[in-house]
């Protein structure tokens, strides 16, 4: 398929008939089970064929299936190992390509966003993709003053899919939810749908994306290209070579990990304190790994620089990441169970219908901020899947008392780019300076008498 469906119904057909083709093949492993074949033999071949046929779709559909499974793919390693395997290379897949439109639907958009001399405004222009994402694909070309430059080209009804699709999945969550223990998939979907204006609308992206540009301009540790121009459904920005993120993760050294680790972490942390706006799309499709400035690249990984792409989904913070985040972490590290709770409660994280035990709050919250609490913290799979877990267990006290947590509407995105960034950091397998990075720029993680 080379163009986003405009029909709802043809959509969403394909994604109704996910979940049928998920009880199909579950009857289908039934029977052979009880003809003689091992059920493990049968159930890794199940989630082999699961997968495939699931992101497969996503990744057809591209719109907000496609981003719905981009999402989901920065989870990969909370899942136990046995199940990992089949998944991995699917949602891989979905982080860096989709199947593109055709050139003559390409030219046509160019042709009604650019006017009729379009091509007057480059000297070059690539038909073919360099990249294809969820509401939009990415060629390389060059700008009528001889730079590089990519091009961003919206789908056709993009904004339609978007809708259509995140309506569909949010029927069916609870099927997809397996792919994430522990995790509520329905309020991530209903999240996305609350951003999809806003990512439609180039305008708004191009706004971001100059304002980190500006900000991060001669950065040593991260980079962010400067746009060139801007108009409805087309936007054109500096072209961004460099080691995709997703490369790194799966054939990179420990030095290589342990270095773009370091440097997300440090965008994640330092994006809000330094532009009031946190980047809130963490899947590694959108980051690359660039050499060190002229003059201090000695060829290592430890002068590598991070390539932040794609600004469309961000959260307005003018003061930086709140202060309750840096406060409460420093009082869970020090173990005052008292002032965490109360301010908790005040943040409205604990209703004021619930009451909780202190202690019982603290025990819950240790084990995640584990990584703030060293001077170097590895972050593995293993650990990411234990606190998956733990939290997802339904006999575990965790999981209890989870389920008594309230999550703010202000703090949503937050939670969503945190969680999928220590995602991401778990697939690295990185050692980071985690302290560090939060000591500099959390506010209220270091005491004011410090």
């Amino acid at each position: 398929m080379s163009d986003l469906p405009r029909k709802a119904v043809t959509r969403t057909a394909k994604l109704a008939a996910l979940p049928l083709s998920f009880a199909g093949r579950t009857a289908l492993g039934l029977g052979k089970r009880i003809g003689g074949r091992p059920a493990e033999a049968i159930a890794a071949e199940l989630q082999k064929r699961t997968a495939e046929q699931l992101f497969s779709t996503l990744g057809q559909l591209k719109g907000g299936a496609m981003k719905f499974g981009q999402a989901m793919s920065v989870f990969e390693s909370a899942l136990p190992e046995e199940i990992a395997g089949p998944y991995r290379a699917a949602l891989t897949r979905l982080q860096d390509a989709a199947p593109p439109m055709p050139t003559r639907t390409v030219h046509a958009v160019l042709e009604e966003r650019l006017g009729e001399g379009w091509r007057e405004l480059f000297l070059g222009f690539e038909d073919k993709p360099a990249a294809a994402a969820s509401i939009g694909q990415v060629h390389r070309a060059v700008w009528h003053d001889g730079r590089e430059v990519a091009v961003k080209v919206q789908y056709p009804g993009a904004g339609e899919a978007l809708l259509a699709d995140l309506t569909q999945l949010s029927r069916f969550a609870r099927l997809l939810g397996p792919l994430v223990p522990g995790m509520d998939v329905k309020p991530l979907i209903t999240e996305m749908r609350d951003r999809v204006s806003e990512e439609l609308d180039y305008g708004l992206e191009a706004e971001a994306q100059r304002a980190h540009a500006e900000v991060f301009a001669g950065d040593p540790d991260v980079v962010v290209p400067a746009v060139v121009h801007q108009s409805e459904q087309v936007l054109v920005t500096e072209w961004m070579d460099g080691v995709p993120l997703s490369e790194v993760i799966a054939d990179g050294t420990p030095e290589q990990r342990d270095r773009a680790g370091q440097l997300l972490a440090r965008f994640l942390f330092s994006g809000p304190a330094r532009t009031g706006l946190l980047h809130a799309d963490p899947h590694p499709g959108n980051f690359r790994l660039l050499p060190g400035p002229e003059g201090a690249d000695d060829g290592s990984a430890a002068s590598w620089r991070l390539g932040v792409l794609d600004f469309g989904t961000v959260d307005r913070l003018p003061g930086g990441l709140p202060e309750t985040i840096g406060a409460c972490l420093r009082m869970a590290l020090s173990g005052q169970a008292e002032p965490v709770y109360a301010l908790l409660c005040a943040e409205g994280f604990v209703k004021e219908s619930v009451v909780l035990d202190p202690d019982a709050v603290l025990d819950y919250l240790l084990p995640i901020v584990e990584p703030a609490e060293v001077e170097a913290f590895g972050f593995t799979r293993g650990w990411m899947r234990a606190q998956a877990a733990r939290i997802a267990d339904p006999r575990s006290p965790a999981h209890q008392l989870g389920r008594q947590l309230n999550l703010p509407p202000a703090y949503l995105l937050i939670h969503r780019v945190t969680l999928s960034t220590i995602g991401v950091l778990c697939q690295l397998g990185a050692t980071v300076r985690l302290r560090d990075e939060l000591e500099e720029w959390l506010p209220g993680f270091v005491a004011e008498d410090e």
